[in-house]
């Protein structure tokens, strides 16, 4: 394909920046899960955008932290990774916030050799006096970046940012087939949507000592028959999730069938059942199992 532009666009930032409405706002489709508690995005999600003469491999990484436990610390390698083979690096960071919580990071961005665009996201919910300022503090700060005012939610500016980004790309064949949409199978999409509900329903340490695995997913024409399993650390946590009488798990199953019917646009039975799977955070061979430790 002569003259065909492809590359990867790696979005990094601090927790709850709005990383992953940015990356569902380019893409068009919601492939990250968007809650407003941190840690919500635990892998690294590709969502890929065709077009006649290009393709770009969005990818929306865990929002950086200081690890506490082996998981967290498997978080933080994803981002080590999105660095790794960037063509364009996307720096998002919100009205009024510091500098990255990790400053080996922060040093990453302001040495790189490829494009650094800074994205100043929230400005919808800011003053232009204000605006003016942060630009001028993060000019200082990342002098090799170019920066641009957004608000992902509102889709301002993004149009704009993908230009860019186009401009940016190097000459290069696909690296994935044109109709495909994203890297992860199926089954992923269904353990983050039930995922999501669990961090929008439960509170404390609950959403963060959870992990989905879907055992079952079969497909026909009408229907898609789905068994997941929601695995817990301790018997008190698998408590919490079921709930009186059940009632706090139908809820999560109702909202996560609604949302997986839209993303399927076909029918969902949904079965989730809860496990004690103790430790699983700080475990090697579990993490390994559920898709993080890929080194």
């Amino acid at each position: 394909m002569k003259g065909h532009k492809s590359g990867f666009v790696n979005i990094i930032g601090n927790p709850n920046v709005g990383k992953s409405t940015l990356m569902n706002a380019f893409v068009g489709e919601k492939l990250s899960i968007i809650t407003s508690k941190a840690q919500t995005t635990r892998h690294r999600i590709f969502g890929i955008v065709n077009g006649d003469d290009f393709q770009i491999v969005f990818s929306d990484t865990p929002g950086i932290i200081k690890p506490a436990y082996e998981l967290q610390q498997s978080m933080m390698d994803f981002v080590k990774s999105a660095f790794e083979d960037a063509d364009v690096l996307v720096y998002m960071v919100e009205i009024g916030e510091k500098d990255l919580k990790d400053e080996a990071f922060f040093k990453k961005i302001t040495h790189a050799k490829i494009p650094v665009l800074l994205l100043l996201n929230k400005i919808d919910i800011s003053s232009q006096e204000i605006l003016e300022v942060q630009v001028k503090q993060w000019k200082e700060k990342v002098p090799n970046a170019e920066i641009y005012p957004i608000s992902a939610l509102q889709n301002f500016n993004i149009d704009t940012v993908f230009n860019r980004i186009l401009e940016l790309l190097p000459e290069s064949q696909p690296f994935y087939p044109k109709d495909q949409l994203t890297d992860k199978p199926e089954r992923f999409f269904v353990n983050e949507t039930i995922r999501e509900k669990i961090l929008l329903n439960y509170k404390k340490e609950i959403p963060y000592a959870v992990e989905v695995e879907t055992e079952e997913f079969l497909e026909d024409e009408k229907i898609i028959r789905i068994r997941s399993v929601i695995m817990v650390e301790r018997d008190t946590q698998k408590g919490i999730i079921i709930g009186h009488k059940g009632g706090a798990l139908k809820r999560v199953g109702i909202q996560s069938r609604a949302d997986l019917e839209k993303f399927f646009g076909k029918q969902v039975h949904i079965e989730i059942y809860v496990k004690v799977n103790k430790n699983w955070r700080s475990d090697q061979n579990q993490l390994r199992r559920f898709g993080y430790n890929q080194k």
